[in-house]
């Protein structure tokens, strides 16, 4: 945040953070649902419903130097990721075709 208020400051009084996407998540850790609490406290109308889960197939992508959605269509990563998208045009609609 840090960085955003300065980069606000100092080139464009004018952005602002669009929302918080957690990836890697892993919801059976304790410390991943403490810093989802903490950050809704700090940003809560800017988190994302959609969260890309930890998922090798989203690790594997990059090697074969493919994005998820030509690697692998119907992983849970390549989902979720469709899903946020999905999310993000809802609450943007101006950005559909």
């Amino acid at each position: 945040m840090t960085t955003a208020r300065q980069v606000k400051r100092l080139y464009n009084p004018l952005i602002d953070v669009e929302g918080v996407l957690f990836t890697m998540y892993d919801g059976r850790l304790n410390l991943t649902n403490q810093v989802v609490e903490n950050t809704k406290a700090f940003f809560p109308k800017k988190v994302y419903s959609n969260v890309i889960p930890r998922n090798v197939r989203l690790s594997e992508a990059p090697s074969f130097g493919r994005p998820i959605l030509y690697y692998d269509s119907t992983s849970k990563g390549s989902l979720a990721y469709e899903a946020v998208a999905e999310e993000f045009l809802d609450m943007n609609p101006e950005f559909r075709r």
